[in-house]
């Protein structure tokens, strides 16, 4: 009787984990409009909304960006964007990773990290409104 109890025990605790964790199986973020800012000497700054859905995303707009592309992710969370990011990939800038969170209470976000002309880097955050 008491290795059902311990058998039992054990997979509401694997299910009850297993459904409370977020993961990147389906290769999608959810849909949305992301709001990017990064912080910089002590302030937020602004860079713009990125808009997902499905494995489209637009914008940031900010930046002048016009048109809708397609992204990829991976089973780990990084996103590959197969078309231009405002400024993230203009003016000598590049996009050195972008690593995607679905785990955090505050909603789902992702941060970019670019790389600028200079070869200095800077993160923003893009947080699902």
């Amino acid at each position: 009787m008491a290795l059902h109890i311990i058998i039992l025990s054990f997979l509401l605790l694997v299910s009850a984990a297993g459904g409370a964790r977020a993961d990147f199986t389906d290769g999608k973020l959810p849909d949305g409009t992301y709001h990017c800012e990064v912080y910089l000497l002590g302030l937020f700054l602004n860079l713009g909304d990125i808009t997902i859905k499905g494995n489209v995303y637009s914008g940031p707009v900010t930046f002048g960006t016009s048109g809708t592309y397609n992204y990829q992710m991976d089973a780990n969370g990084e996103i590959s964007w197969l078309g231009p990011l405002g400024g993230y990939t203009s003016g000598g800038n590049s996009i050195s990773l972008t690593q995607a969170t679905l785990d955090d209470p505050g909603g789902p976000s992702f941060d970019i990290i670019l790389k600028q002309q200079d070869g200095a880097f800077t993160a923003s955050t893009c947080t699902k409104r």
